[in-house]
């Protein structure tokens, strides 16, 4: 059996047997990777607390017909052991390794864009550098660009005439004229279209200054997009503690 090592990040992992485990990798050069952990679940097990959910490490595995196997692993940066430690950087960063783990469709093909950026967002959230809601929110827009959804909030999504506009269709790809607004189109206010695009442009000086009516209508307007163009539900964003930290 062939052998390899990459750089990964735990998106899941599920029971198997009495003392194994089947891991979700997203890894930095071979995709998306199912692999077992033998024994991980026995007390004894070196390698348990190193395949949770959130660890970056660096992982060693032996290409299986079906499943890989895991056969050493690293830690590389305990993401896990500090998101942990505060619940809304736990949801957060749960409904990021969820919908990280949906748009990565096929295993083994190359998804270092996705890896570089869910590597970076676990590593704003275990530092405390953003509130956890609005790092999630950047994160989603900004992984369904890199996977072609990208969402217009200056341009008209359906003509392309030039912004600032005042309606926002999910299903039309963003900000829409007046000439091409359909009925019942969300109308978010100036200040929402502003954090969005900072959101999406990773201005978190903008982004950090916002208020907390922006931050609520964007959040409900990117959970939208998401899982619109996923085409499926991201269970996790409904467990998303939005608790904003300057109100503790």
């Amino acid at each position: 059996m062939p052998l390899y090592r990459d750089d990964a990040i735990v998106l899941r992992t599920h029971k198997l047997g009495e003392a194994d485990r089947i891991i979700t990798l997203l890894t930095k050069r071979h995709g998306k990777v199912r692999a077992v952990a033998k024994g991980v679940r026995r007390t004894s097990s070196r390698l348990g607390s190193r395949v949770e959910p959130f660890m970056l490490v660096d992982v060693q595995l032996y290409e299986g017909r079906n499943l890989d196997i895991v056969s050493q692993v690293e830690t590389k940066e305990p993401y896990a052991r500090r998101i942990a430690e505060d619940y809304a950087m736990y949801t957060a960063a749960t409904a990021m390794v969820e919908t990280a783990d949906k748009l990565v469709d096929h295993e083994k093909e190359p998804a270092w864009d996705q890896y570089r950026l869910l590597h970076g967002a676990l590593g704003s959230l275990s530092r405390r550098e953003h509130e956890p809601g609005m790092v999630l929110d950047s994160f989603l827009l900004r992984s369904l660009a890199l996977a072609g959804y990208e969402p217009s909030f200056d341009l008209c999504a359906s003509c392309g005439r030039q912004g600032p506009h005042r309606a926002f269709v999910v299903a039309g790809g963003g900000a829409v004229c007046e000439a091409c607004r359909p009925p019942g189109a969300a109308a978010p206010a100036p200040e929402t279209f502003s954090l969005l695009e900072a959101l999406l442009s990773g201005d978190w000086a903008s982004a950090d200054a916002s208020d907390d009516r922006p931050r609520r209508d964007a959040a409900g307007l990117i959970a939208a997009y998401t899982q619109f163009h996923l085409e499926r539900k991201v269970r996790s964003l409904t467990h998303v503690d939005r608790t904003d930290a300057r109100q503790s």
